[in-house]
């Protein structure tokens, strides 16, 4: 778990020697690693955020093309949240069969009504949102969301998202401030994808003591 944490915190630099090591196959490691993240139910602890910020950052130095990564990266991301929704939308009946405590019909049916009401902008808030990302296009599989409906938000989603994340790297990973302090720019980056998760969170507690 250390070893994780630290090539989070330090991914500018593990990039650095990953780039010495794999060379241009480096674009397809993290092409599958943005793709299991955003389309993997059981990947959601994989890099997203901190991974497009550092990637941003080291194609600041040269070290890797930006366009290629802008490029190669979004379709990574619209890629994952397809094969989420197909896998989601192939399992969800299955799920919801017989007499299952933990998945009961009408909270599948609640899930399509609020898909329907709030589908397009759920998916495409949920990028911003670690864990939540990787769950939201399943979830709007099983609700039976209507796949036109979600493509566009997913690649809206997914433009905003990879472009957010490595342009803020590439312009401001190379301040020596940041390049200095990258640890903690890259746990800031982390907090912050999460108050979208916080915040309801937080909410609920003070309901529940309410």
């Amino acid at each position: 778990m250390s070893n994780i944490v630290d090539i989070i915190l330090h991914l500018d630099q593990h990039l650095s020697q990953w780039i010495e090591f794999f060379g241009v196959w480096l674009y397809v490691l993290v092409f599958l690693i943005i793709f299991a993240e955003t389309g993997l139910v059981v990947t959601p602890f994989l890099p997203g955020d901190s991974l497009l910020f550092a990637l941003g950052a080291v194609a600041a130095r040269g070290d890797l093309n930006l366009w290629i990564l802008l490029s190669s990266l979004t379709v990574a991301g619209i890629l994952g949240d397809a094969t989420n929704y197909s896998i989601g939308k192939m399992l969800g009946y299955k799920v919801f069969e017989g007499n299952n405590r933990f998945f009961k019909k009408k909270h599948l049916e609640q899930t399509q009504e609020f898909y329907n009401r709030w589908g397009g902008f759920t998916i495409i808030a949920s990028r911003f949102a670690p864990i939540v990302r990787t769950f939201a296009p399943f979830v709007a599989g099983i609700g039976i969301m209507e796949y036109k409906k979600f493509f566009s938000y997913n690649v809206i989603g997914a433009f905003a998202w990879v472009f957010t994340f490595t342009l803020a790297g590439y312009f401001f990973g190379s301040l020596p401030v940041v390049q200095r302090y990258f640890h903690l720019v890259i746990f800031g980056v982390i907090f912050v994808s999460l108050i979208p998760m916080l915040i309801p969170w937080i909410k609920s507690r003070k309901s529940k003591r309410a």
